[in-house]
């Protein structure tokens, strides 16, 4: 089975999130900050990916997705600023 990527979408720091899986990170960030994503990160102006977290098995990412959306805010904020502090957009750094 292909791996995948558990992912967070945000609009600002410590703003809205999204939490969401794909096995294609490049192209469905793509599709996000296009606006061709979900309708959650279009109406909310969510284009900033601001963490990426890989599987080497796409049921093993979609199990950590659906314990994560069950998380509480301040868990979110901490996984995050864990990796990525100033919450910078980590889309670049996917196609270098």
């Amino acid at each position: 089975m292909a791996g995948g990527h558990v992912y967070i979408m945000a609009n600002r720091y410590r703003g809205t999130i999204y939490i969401g899986v794909t096995a294609h990170l490049p192209a469905r960030i793509f599709q996000h900050r296009t606006s061709n994503g979900s309708d959650f990160c279009k109406r909310y102006g969510l284009n900033r990916l601001v963490y990426a977290e890989p599987h080497n098995d796409i049921r093993d990412a979609i199990a950590r997705e659906r314990a994560m959306k069950k998380w509480n805010r301040a868990w979110k904020f901490r996984l995050i600023e864990e990796q990525n502090p100033d919450w910078i957009d980590l889309f670049d750094a996917l196609n270098a």
